[in-house]
């Protein structure tokens, strides 16, 4: 399998069946449609959007290695790990150990209490000491939330931790990282609602839902960025901004599956207690894919 990390790398959701089971089928099917006919770049699987914080070891294991087994070696696959504590993330990644993954897209705890800047950096190395796979740290959790300064002390200090996913909606951390950083880590852009100016500025590429719900449009935009053609860029970039305000939400993932679903592809439904899009948000949804035909 290749394993260069780069352009437009779907964040997937998990599709889940009427008992909330796997639907390893449906998983397997959108596998193939964003690589054969989106043609993306990578895939993530078990991140925020695929509800990752809901998978057990093992959901997580049945998900990351169907998704594995679909691409075939075509694009590399990234596995997220949303836990809370390093015990804990130590355990998912060794139960991925042998599956044949590019990377671990792994966040800080999620829980109420923020650890000391020298514990977040030991709880990456600990992960990091304890299997052979690249680390992405998913730089998401707001009372966790990590500094660029942190993160690149992290990538400088700690052998295996590759890069960030830089998310929450602040492209201003997005430059403050591509400047620390340089050439030394991997920063992949999640602010949703700004992949244009974060091509711009030359992230690496894009791990972020507005991906998963438009993937064919967002492959269109790197490709425009890298030809240096800003005005199909920005034209691109206006029709996206319009897809993302009708998906962003708190039920986020249900919101994916239901654009998903509107373009003939099937998501299944969301584990609950997140709720199914409203009434209102799948009339928005349906109407901001309208620019898409």
């Amino acid at each position: 399998m290749s394993k260069e990390i780069f352009g437009i790398v779907p964040p997937m959701v998990t599709p889940f069946d009427s008992h909330e089971e796997l639907d390893e089928a449906a998983l397997r099917a959108d596998v193939d449609y964003l690589i054969s006919e989106a043609k993306v770049h990578g895939l993530a699987v078990g991140g925020s959007t695929g509800e990752g914080h809901t998978l057990s070891i093992d959901e997580l294991r049945q998900a990351i290695g169907t998704a594995v087994s679909a691409a075939n070696g075509r694009v590399p696959v990234i596995a997220g790990v949303i836990v809370d504590s390093t015990r804990q993330a130590i355990a998912y990644s060794r139960a991925l150990a042998d599956l044949d993954v590019a990377a671990l897209q792994v966040t800080p705890v999620h829980y109420l209490f923020r650890p000391s800047d020298d514990a977040l950096l030991r709880h990456f190395a600990a992960i990091a000491d304890a299997v052979d796979i690249p680390i992405i740290i998913y730089n998401v959790v707001p009372w966790t939330y990590c500094s660029p300064q942190l993160l690149t002390k992290i990538i400088d200090e700690v052998p295996g931790v590759i890069g960030v996913k830089q998310s929450a909606g602040d492209l201003k951390q997005v430059a403050d990282l591509l400047h620390l950083c340089g050439d030394r880590g991997l920063i992949m852009s999640a602010v949703d609602a700004l992949m244009y100016p974060s091509f711009a500025l030359k992230a690496h590429g894009a791990i972020a839902a507005i991906l998963t719900a438009a993937p064919a449009m967002c492959v269109q935009l790197w490709d425009a960025v890298q030809a240096g053609d800003h005005n199909t860029a920005l034209d691109l970039h206006d029709k996206l901004l319009v897809i993302w305000n009708a998906i962003m939400g708190d039920n986020l993932p249900a919101n994916v599956k239901t654009a998903m679903r509107l373009q003939g592809r099937d998501g299944g439904i969301p584990r609950a207690p997140m709720p199914a899009s409203s009434e209102a948000q799948v009339a928005a949804i349906v109407a901001a894919l309208k620019i898409m035909n």
